[in-house]
């Protein structure tokens, strides 16, 4: 073999290698280029349906976990096509994945927790709610917790993987509620004309909702009381005002009737009485 043939031999060599090489650089470059574009297609996409349910801030947070989150994992993937080897770098990351995770369950189960309240919206800011045992007014949804004021006034931080797992009574939700009373009367009071004097209040009030009908009855017959239940509803905005209202105008109008609440009363025989009214028979 003179010299030109071992030169071309060599050439040969070096381009087939050359062309091992270029071809998944490309593939790698490929990845990575598309990788950008479906980024970017998911940051419109989220943008578009989550600027309702998401402010401003914390919105762009999670189109930016979500742009580099697609990248990065391309980029993870196109290492093993340049030739790389990832298993270093995998072991180590599961290592301190692991020590991570166990460090931070609460912190990543209170993240993944407030994206999902944001994005599914049981509460709003605003609303009037009960959660683990803890009723008040929305006053924050963060990433981390929800904040809630009760009704004295006071700030309450419920981490919102609480709030996630948890029953939420979200108060203020519908357009209506019901007021519900146990009133007592005497059992020589008329319950036929205690009954119409409420139902004529519940029928002036003029926050009582038609629809649904209130509900009056004569519901137990205690020891001391006949206990007459009244069941009507108002709108949210107007419940608590209408609740103490009503109330007391049922009191003082069965008063003026006569009618009264009657105290407990109890019924006690002496001994001594007893066998003095044995001894007369």
């Amino acid at each position: 073999m003179n010299l030109n043939q071992i030169l071309e031999t060599i050439s040969k060599t070096i381009g087939i290698i050359e062309a091992d090489r270029i071809f998944p650089f490309i593939f790698a470059i490929g990845m990575i280029i598309l990788s950008i574009i479906i980024a970017k297609g998911v940051s419109v996409f989220l943008r578009r349906s989550l600027r309702d349910k998401f402010d401003k801030d914390r919105l762009g947070i999670l189109l930016k976990v979500s742009y580099y989150g697609i990248i990065i994992l391309a980029i993870v993937l196109a290492l093993p096509v340049l030739g790389i080897n990832t298993s270093g770098l995998l072991v180590a990351g599961g290592v301190t994945g692991i020590v991570i995770g166990f460090a931070s369950q609460s912190i990543v189960g209170n993240l993944m927790s407030g994206i999902f309240i944001m994005a599914e919206r049981p509460i709003k800011i605003g609303s009037q709610v009960e959660i683990d045992n803890v009723t008040g007014f929305v006053e924050d949804i963060g990433i981390m917790s929800t904040i809630l004021r009760n009704y004295e006034g006071l700030y309450i931080r419920i981490p919102n993987e609480k709030v996630f797992t948890n029953n939420i009574t979200n108060i203020s939700a519908n357009i209506a509620r019901r007021i519900e009373y146990t009133i007592g009367i005497r059992y020589t009071d008329d319950a036929d004309k205690a009954v119409k004097i409420i139902a004529d209040l519940i029928e002036d009030h003029p926050f009582v909702l038609k629809k649904p009908t209130p509900d009056i009855y004569v519901d137990a017959l205690e020891e001391s009381s006949v206990n007459i239940v009244i069941k009507a509803w108002a709108p949210v905005a107007q419940w608590y005002a209408t609740k103490r209202e009503l109330l007391w105008k049922i009191k003082t109008n069965l008063e003026k009737e006569g009618i009264q609440i009657p105290f407990p009363q109890r019924v006690i025989w002496f001994a001594n009485e007893k066998s003095k009214d044995n001894k007369l028979n």
